[in-house]
């Protein structure tokens, strides 16, 4: 069996998704600060797949490790499904999005953690402020000194991926100009970001090993690149995302990844590789998508030159054509020309805004789109 078949019994290029979600009072649209309430019964039912964050208005879930596209469309509706149903038993729902339209972080409650409380005292206002919603994409490797040269080259495409997750566009009641001020917010924190380049797995854990010698960090988790080798799962993890708010989005951009990943495996077995830019020109890449999504230019550093944002976005499809069959991730992957056609949850929030004038519709739109094709206590949501 090939080695990039998700069916051959030692497949490595495994996916797991990691989702934050918004917890949302139905009545007034607002964030409520109630993890605490909804845990106890919640890990009877999803165990460790589900864990709170720092603010209380924030539930996270992990899914089971998989192999293909299709079984973590299953999770990622079970997850969702399952979390509805137990914020629904409270008189509450959740919302997909990298930030709340309108909360603000000031009456947010930490949840009641020393890790936590560690974090907000070395941090203070700016893990105050961390109120923002990720995604999180792990693919496995057959080895982390691989990973490393993978994450090498796949750190040029991160800011494709933000371009497709961009769901932030306002923040504590504010229109922002950004299409992602989530990744703003998360720019205040330390380690964040596009990654240097490693030369190798010794280089990068020397890295680490000085940061915990010299007290910066206690473990290998507080480095929050927006893509790095996780320092438990031994996967290669893209946080660069703000959380979708379709499930359809998830998971054609986590099978993108996977796809990028494997892609590039396949060019070094080629004995071929991807040109390993420098991060201050990723970085630009970066700005742009934050700042003008879809509808802004990209640069083509191949060509020096700029480039309609969606252009790049398909010539990326048109990359890893040659590996999403194998990895049965097609029909996943080009639902990236359906987000390029209408648009990201960004552009929806910011045209229901436009229209209505009320971002309470934003955050209702959010609801409904989050739940899409997702049980909530049996009943199937639709649109």
């Amino acid at each position: 069996m090939s080695y990039f078949d998700p069916h051959s019994p030692d497949f490595p290029f495994t996916l797991g998704i990691e989702e934050e979600y918004q917890i949302i009072d139905p009545e007034t649209r607002e964030l409520r600060s109630y993890i605490t309430q909804i845990l106890e019964q919640g890990r009877l039912v999803l165990q460790e797949q589900l864990k709170p964050e720092m603010m209380q208005s924030v539930v996270e879930v992990g899914t089971h490790v998989c192999r293909t596209a299709e079984e973590a469309r299953a999770e990622i509706v079970r997850l969702r499904g399952a979390i509805a149903s137990l914020a629904a038993d409270q008189g509450l729902t959740i919302a997909a999005a990298g930030t709340h339209p309108f909360s603000s972080w000031q009456t947010q409650e930490i949840y009641p953690h020393e890790r936590y409380y560690g974090v907000v005292n070395e941090m203070q206002d700016a893990a105050r402020q961390l109120l923002i919603f990720g995604m999180h994409v792990h693919v496995g490797m057959p080895d982390l000194e691989l990973g490393i040269q993978i994450q090498n080259v796949a750190r040029y495409f991160l800011p494709h991926l933000l371009l497709l997750s961009n769901s932030s566009p306002f923040w504590m009641g504010r229109r922002t100009g950004f299409k992602s001020y989530r990744s703003v917010v998360f720019n205040n924190f330390p380690r964040t970001g596009i990654p240097s380049k490693f030369t190798s797995l010794a280089e990068f854990n020397s890295y680490v090993d000085l940061l915990v010698k010299t007290g910066s960090i206690d473990n290998g988790k507080k480095i929050w690149w927006d893509i790095r080798p996780h320092p438990v799962f031994g996967t290669i993890e893209v946080r660069i995302c703000d959380l979708c708010t379709r499930v359809d989005e998830t998971i054609a951009i986590a099978a993108l990844v996977q796809a990028i990943f494997v892609k590039i495996y396949k060019l070094f077995t080629d004995n071929m590789t991807f040109r390993i830019y420098r991060r201050a020109l990723i970085n630009e890449n970066k700005w742009r998508a934050m700042r003008y999504g879809l509808d802004g230019d990209l640069i083509d550093f191949g060509k020096q030159e700029s480039c309609k944002a969606r252009e790049l976005l398909t010539e990326l499809v048109e990359f890893v054509d040659d590996v999403v069959d194998d990895l049965g991730s097609r029909k996943a992957v080009e639902y990236v020309h359906r987000i390029l056609e209408e648009g990201t949850s960004a552009d929806r929030q910011l045209a229901t805004y436009e229209r209505t004038g009320d971002l309470k519709d934003v955050v209702d739109q959010l609801v409904r789109e989050t739940l899409e094709g997702v049980p909530v206590n049996g009943k199937v949501q639709t649109v």
